[in-house]
């Protein structure tokens, strides 16, 4: 499959921003911890305002809490929900209730400082509602790409007072996503169809995390459709016919069977050449910085030539 060359225009930007990103973030690890107010804009274009930095912290939403760990502030956690297990030193934290529908008072007990919540569905906020009502802080995040993850850990990281911290964390991802691209530049972009459910079959469309982990580990999303998830028909898929076929295995996925062993599965070409995977919902589906490791393993799982171990981590189901 032959590689679309960039415009005159795309090289030039991308030129600058080798130059000037790096300079960016080597000023924004060097900012010291905040001791004052501190104030973010949410993604409800809401001004989030503390007192004082963050001290104590429950997040709604798995995500935070490896985000948290990743700036080396696990400790403020104050609690998790019952799905969460990561970081492993937040497990004997107290369990207050699910993503969608959290224990308010039980929360309200704990007096956290901020309450976060990630969108992806629209009943997300809701939760926040009941929490504010009791005089809560909270904020509401989306990430649907990489540029907007980067954007949530930059805000979180001013709402702790540690925006080094975070700077030094978005650092350390922005560096292994660059030696991934620069592995896979020029080998080719494989399409790809990422199902997230079936049967009933769903899959990733341009709208969603995927997406950016697809593109950012050299490959092509097969659906076209710009919404997060794509309903398709066997017909529908069989007109797709990706070059790779990525399932997941979590909540969404609980017990897919192989697409080999589905009627009519094997007639795809992906099956027939045996590029099917099989992933972790949480690693791939889920905004964090998780996602970079997805990238990492569908990368070599799409250009095994372009990795020393020829790809044999991530064609591993």
């Amino acid at each position: 499959m032959k590689r679309a060359s960039s415009s005159p225009a795309t090289r030039s930007w991308a030129c600058l921003r080798r130059i000037w990103l790096p300079a960016l973030v080597l000023c924004l690890t060097a900012l010291p911890a905040l001791a004052g107010p501190v104030e973010i804009t949410d993604d409800l274009g809401r001004q989030v305002r503390l007192a004082a930095p963050a001290e104590r912290i429950v997040a709604l939403y798995g995500a935070f809490n490896e985000v948290l760990d990743g700036m080396g502030l696990a400790e403020r956690i104050a609690a998790r929900t019952q799905a969460d297990e990561l970081p492993a030193s937040i497990l004997d934290r107290p369990i207050i209730g699910t993503h969608m529908r959290p224990n308010v008072e039980m929360i309200v007990a704990l007096k956290p400082d901020l309450v976060l919540q990630m969108g992806g569905r629209a009943e997300a906020a809701a939760p926040l509602r009941d929490l504010e009502r009791f005089g809560l802080t909270t904020a509401f995040f989306e990430a649907r790409s990489f540029a907007e993850f980067f954007s949530v850990l930059q805000r979180l990281g001013v709402l702790c007072g540690e925006p080094g911290r975070a700077a030094t964390l978005e650092k350390s991802l922005r560096s292994r996503l660059e030696a991934v691209a620069r592995a896979v530049d020029g080998d080719g972009q494989p399409t790809v169809l990422f199902e997230v459910r079936y049967p009933n079959l769903l899959a990733a469309g341009r709208g969603s995390m995927v997406d950016d982990v697809i593109r950012a580990a050299g490959g092509a999303n097969a659906v076209p459709l710009e919404d997060k998830l794509a309903r398709l028909s066997e017909e529908e898929v069989f007109r797709l016919d990706p070059d790779a076929y990525v399932l997941q295995r979590g909540p969404m996925n609980r017990n897919p069977a192989a697409p080999a062993e589905r009627p009519n599965f094997e007639g795809l070409r992906a099956v027939r050449q045996g590029r099917v995977l099989l992933v972790n919902e949480q690693v791939f589906s889920r905004p964090g910085p998780r996602n970079v490791e997805a990238v990492e393993t569908l990368a070599r799982f799409l250009h095994p030539g372009r990795f020393q171990d020829g790809g044999k981590e991530g064609a591993k189901p």
